[in-house]
């Protein structure tokens, strides 16, 4: 089959070398020039497996408005906020033939998709598994080969044999795809997952081990989760695991399969980049509203990280004019 990732980040890059090992015709889409280039320059990307046998594999990216191809899959991995524009810039390659598979952290990525891509056609879910970018041109894939897992549905609950053939290929990949036809729950319960572990992760700057260290993790996790699902709940969604099963998998990913990891959100923001906070967190208390349930912990949660993007934006600011004003000197 032929695929291209839309987005050659860590989880982009994570997908589309394994999809190319797997003997399919992989192209990426990026528009982050620097990696673009630093792929070019280098002939490949840097890929890795827990810090170890850092090897060159070939791949082939370009920008948005450079790519002319007519794949059988897009599979999309930008963030939420760059999402947009990167489907404006890519536009003129979709068409009505074609499928798109997303498995981004948080909610509104899908009705963007929908603006491109037939409904029949979108296929999204959540991926368990862990993927550090280490710089441009260079991602580390954290956790054995095979340790990850995925839930994926069709956007019409519909699975056709094309649905079946792009899970065929994602099986070989070892990402273990668990094929659902529940849409609106598979992709709520990565973000229920993701709105306890990235955001405290991210806030107190520890890996996803060191949280579930801690003696009150487990009532910490409970709060959200309870509040998450009593927004889920009065939405009509019907989730894929029941509260105690979504806790468990907080503790299994965290103790388990991943402990050393660093969340993505924390990534961002230890690089003074935006969260997808208001896509994950966010999202849960503006669902909320719509019923007059007030997801107050989410809702402090989300305070609590756009002040952590500002001081840490402030700090920033202050050591870049310090250094400017040092050159003046």
């Amino acid at each position: 089959m032929h695929f291209t990732v839309l987005g050659a980040g860590a989880m982009g890059l994570r997908y589309g070398v394994l999809l190319q090992e797997a003997g399919n015709q992989v192209d990426f889409v990026d528009t982050w020039l620097p990696n673009v280039n630093k792929i070019h320059k280098q002939g490949g990307v840097y890929v890795s497996r827990d810090h170890q046998d850092r090897h060159l594999v070939p791949v082939k990216v370009v920008t948005p408005e450079n790519y002319h191809d007519d794949p059988d899959v897009w599979v999309v991995f930008t963030k939420q906020m760059q999402l947009a524009d990167f489907l404006t810039r890519t536009a003129h390659a979709f068409n009505d033939h074609q499928y798109v598979l997303t498995c981004m952290n948080g909610m509104g990525h899908v009705e963007k998709l929908l603006q491109y891509f037939q409904p029949q056609k979108v296929l999204a879910g959540t991926a368990l598994v862990a993927t550090v970018l280490n710089g441009p041109g260079d991602v580390d894939f954290i956790g054995a080969r095979g340790a990850g897992t995925m839930n994926l549905a069709n956007y019409t609950e519909q699975p056709d044999e094309m649905t079946h053939r792009i899970v065929t290929e994602l099986e070989k990949c070892q990402f273990n795809p668990n094929l659902t036809t529940n849409f609106r729950g598979t992709l709520l319960a990565k973000v229920v997952f993701n709105s306890v572990v990235n955001t405290l992760c991210t806030l107190f700057e520890i890996t996803m081990g060191e949280y579930a260290a801690y003696p009150g993790a487990d009532e910490l996790s409970r709060q959200l989760i309870n509040e998450a699902y009593d927004v889920c709940e009065r939405d009509g969604v019907t989730m894929l695991n029941t509260r105690a099963e979504e806790l468990a998998s907080v503790n299994y990913v965290s103790k388990v399969a991943n402990p050393l990891h660093y969340p993505s959100m924390y990534q961002d923001m230890s690089h003074n980049r935006p969260t997808e906070v208001d896509y994950i967190n966010g999202y849960l208390v503006k669902l909320g509203a719509k019923y007059n349930y007030n997801a107050k912990t989410h809702a402090f949660l989300t305070h609590l990280v756009h002040l952590a993007e500002t001081t840490r934006q402030a700090a920033a600011n202050d050591v870049t004019s310090e250094v400017q004003n040092q050159a003046v000197l």
